[in-house]
């Protein structure tokens, strides 16, 4: 079993904080819910727009604070730049990004098409660093800022039919490191976070019990993550207390070199 729910401790207290890939139940908005409850302004935004509208409307529910809620595809560039922009518009500054958009897929290489393979490169690589670059752009100006980028345990292990995730997630982290190099100057902090297995209702519905029991077997706990297990973990690298660490990608699961 899960432990209890974590008590707030402000961790984020004023930091106006940006999650994309933020509606459903998965990590996304978990960690949206937990950077809320730790202090933080935030900004929601997913390229589905009702199920956005309905993040933001229980984020509402639970905090008494209604977020910006901006619909954003990160395959386009014109609507990453609109988006940053309405962050910086309505709040002044941007404290943290969590790049959290990422496809999936399964297929043999052999059987994979190029649409296979593009589409989860382009939202799970070029969408993080699309959203990094935009987010450096700022962070920079102003001096400060976090970002925290959702890499994959499959970034450093083999799995059939994962070729195209597990190379755009490897890709992840190695621009993880490389501009957390070249933010470091300018007072900007840029690690990840590897979740293996994280359970929510929509993965559960379009994955296999034997898959889903499988992967949890592996698990040092036997279980699979909570969201919000993975989603505290991104909360520590986007504040204060990991003030000392960048370029680092973070396991949160026992699977790892």
């Amino acid at each position: 079993m899960p432990p209890p729910y974590p008590k707030a401790h402000g961790l984020l207290d004023g930091k106006v904080t940006l999650v994309t890939a933020a509606a459903g139940a998965g990590i996304g908005y978990a960690t949206a819910r937990r950077c809320a409850e730790e202090g933080a302004t935030i900004v929601l935004s997913d390229r589905h727009e009702r199920r956005l509208s309905e993040a933001a409307d229980a984020l509402t529910e639970l905090t008494g604070v209604k977020p910006l809620a901006v619909p954003c595809d990160v395959t386009s560039e014109p609507q990453v730049l609109a988006l940053f922009d309405a962050v910086v518009e309505a709040h002044g500054r941007l404290d943290v990004v969590v790049n959290n958009a990422g496809l999936g897929g399964t297929a043999p290489l052999a059987e994979m098409s190029d649409d296979q393979w593009h589409a989860v490169i382009d939202v799970t690589l070029n969408g993080t660093m699309r959203c990094t670059r935009a987010a450096l752009r700022q962070m920079i100006a102003q001096g400060s800022g976090v970002i925290v980028n959702n890499a994959s345990v499959i970034g450093w292990r083999a799995q059939r039919g994962q070729s195209h995730y597990a190379a755009a997630k490897a890709g992840v982290m190695a621009l993880t490191r490389c501009v957390a190099l070249e933010a470091a100057e300018h007072g900007v902090r840029v690690n990840a976070v590897a979740p293996s297995l994280a359970v929510h209702p929509f993965l559960a519905k379009v994955t296999s019990e034997e898959l889903l029991a499988e992967l949890a077997a592996k698990e040092a706990f036997g279980r699979s993550a909570e969201p919000w297990e993975v989603a505290n973990v991104i909360v520590f690298l986007a504040s204060d207390y990991s003030s000392y660490m960048t370029g680092e990608v973070v396991s949160v699961s026992s699977q790892h070199p």
